[in-house]
């Protein structure tokens, strides 16, 4: 535990101290994400130009994508787009954060409140993250009916409709997906409740409140987030989840962008 002290370290924790630690966890877990980058070395600065690289491609192919969603939007049953775009907003994807903390906390169980310590630390650094790039980069979305290349930088407030990059359903959403699957080793669960954590995205596209480009950079950053947080929680809690990780590689070459997952 490298000389880190746990509630199960030192005996038998009331509730109270064991909230507090785990409080105290989310709070060091977030200042971690966001001084991260300090620590960077060149394989991590390269990967980071990687994602700026490939999201910019991405960007050119956005009004094409946007214009082919013409021809599906309708055919999208109603309950999706309802979970896309409500059960699964910020409200939402807190309140489930929460609750799977709160079980964890009151029957004992580390590894489910290390779960949603995970969630919660995860969620509020993607969306403090996501509020600020909204306002510095202002992109319109694309029910305006302006371009996907179209900003009105440098809001101070939030100004709705020039709020669109990038995605905070899908780096809330798909964020919770990744960290729950984390305590499943069969691959096929993970990629079910992957694929549960990325409705709410592609509904987003559908329903014209975010370019393909955002969702896409939303669910990078969610998995980027989660697993920077993760590997710091391995110094606040002994239990550890399963060995065998997945590797998310993203791969650009002209007139192509990849995404392969190895379980």
């Amino acid at each position: 535990m490298n000389g880190q002290t746990t509630p199960e370290s030192f005996g038998e924790q009331t509730i109270w101290q064991t909230f507090k630690y785990d409080m105290g966890s989310v709070g060091r877990s977030v200042g971690y994400a966001f001084t991260r980058p300090t620590k960077w070395k060149d394989k991590q600065w390269i990967d980071f130009a990687g994602i700026v690289a490939g999201t910019a491609l991405l960007t050119l192919a956005d009004d094409e994508i946007d214009h082919w969603s013409d021809g599906f939007r309708s055919a999208i049953p109603n309950n999706v787009l309802h979970f896309g775009g409500k059960t699964a907003n910020p409200e939402g994807n807190y309140s489930l954060s929460g609750a799977v903390y709160f079980t964890g906390l009151f029957i004992k169980n580390e590894k489910l409140r290390r779960t949603g310590v995970l969630m919660l630390a995860s969620s509020i650094t993607g969306g403090v993250l996501q509020q600020v790039t909204v306002r510095v980069l202002g992109r319109s979305r694309p029910l305006t009916g302006d371009s996907a290349n179209s900003f009105d930088p440098l809001l101070l407030k939030k100004v709705n409709n020039y709020d669109s990059f990038f995605s905070g359903h899908t780096v809330l959403s798909f964020g919770n997906a990744y960290a729950i699957a984390k305590q499943f080793k069969s691959p096929w669960i993970k990629a079910g409740i992957y694929t549960v954590g990325m409705i709410p995205g592609f509904t987003r596209i559908v329903i014209s409140k975010h370019w393909f480009s955002d969702v896409a950079l939303g669910t990078v950053m969610s998995i980027l987030i989660v697993e920077s947080i993760d590997k710091y929680l391995d110094s606040r809690y002994n239990q550890k989840y399963n060995n065998k990780k997945v590797n998310w590689d993203l791969s650009f070459a002209p007139g192509q962008i990849g995404l392969n997952v190895r379980f």
